[in-house]
Formats: C-alpha cells, sequence, structure tokens
C-alpha cells in the first residue's frame, strides 16, 4: 500500500525469483493430483490459505504454488468451494476488531488500544471499499461492529 500522508508512492517489497531461477518445477500430473489433494484437505481442517502456504513451504517443500500449479492457493480454493464468503484478510482485520471492541468495554480508559482500533478499523473501511469495486463483498456491504461479532461467531 502506498504512503498515505506523502505524495510519494512506498518502494518497500519482496521480489520472488525470476523463473529461470527457479530451475525445473513443473510436476507430472499425478504430482499436480496429490498437491491439490493435500490443499483440500488442509482447508476442510479449517485452514486459512496463508496457513496453507505455510505447512505447503515447511512440510512439503513448495515454495511457490503459483509457479508449481499454474495458478494461485486462492483460485484453487475457489475451485473446490472451500474459500468462503468474505476474503481472509478482511475477516482478520475484524477478528482483530472485535477482540479491541470488547477489551474497550472492560477498559474504558485504554487510550492506546482506542488509537489502535480506529487505525484498524480504517482499514477495513478502505479494504472493503477495495474489495466492493472488485467484486468479492456484495455492494450493499458495510462494516458494522456489531455485525462483524456476529459474523466471526458464526465463522468460528
Amino acid at each position: 500500500m502506498a504512503k498515505m500522508h506523502t505524495k510519494r508512492h512506498g518502494k518497500s517489497k519482496s521480489a520472488k525469483p525470476a523463473p529461470e531461477k527457479l530451475g525445473n518445477i513443473k510436476q507430472s500430473e499425478e504430482e499436480y493430483k496429490n498437491t491439490e489433494k493435500i490443499i483440500v484437505e488442509y482447508a476442510k481442517q479449517g485452514m486459512s490459505a496463508a496457513m496453507i502456504g505455510e505447512k505447503l513451504k515447511k512440510e512439503h517443500g513448495i515454495k511457490y504454488i503459483k509457479a508449481m500449479m499454474g495458478k494461485r492457493l486462492s483460485e484453487i480454493l475457489k475451485e473446490n468451494k472451500l474459500y468462503g464468503d468474505m476474503p481472509q484478510d478482511l475477516m482478520a482485520l475484524m477478528k482483530r476488531a472485535v477482540v479491541l471492541h470488547k477489551h474497550l468495554e472492560r477498559n474504558k480508559h485504554d487510550v492506546y488500544s482506542k488509537t489502535r482500533l480506529q487505525r484498524i478499523e480504517s482499514k477495513i473501511l478502505r479494504l472493503s471499499k477495495y474489495y466492493v469495486s472488485e467484486g468479492a463483498v456484495p455492494a450493499d456491504w458495510k462494516y458494522d461492529p456489531k455485525q462483524a461479532e456476529l459474523l466471526i461467531k458464526s465463522k468460528a
């Protein structure tokens, strides 16, 4: 994301290695199906896409899913109808906001947490505006702390 309070764009980002440096990562049809089965199994266990990616890196040695499979992890999950109706980064921010709301109900004078909550909710609003424009979230969807709490309880 670009810097908000300057006219310049942020330049910090990680660069993936060039395809020539990845070596021969093409796989046979059987390996392709096995990798897809592993991804589907992890998703059925309730793991998020980020957790699945970490597990594939650590346990199976698959570093770049898109380079190996030809499609992104989220696309594989969408094909198997395991992705969910809300984007996972938006859900994670809403979970953090719900936890902070509960904390602030008990600790009303915690100014630092109030500031953190405002920042998190502004991120939610910016991200939801993006997802509405992309069509990943319904056009009439609005962030509401009470609705977010109910949504997160239903997911858990």
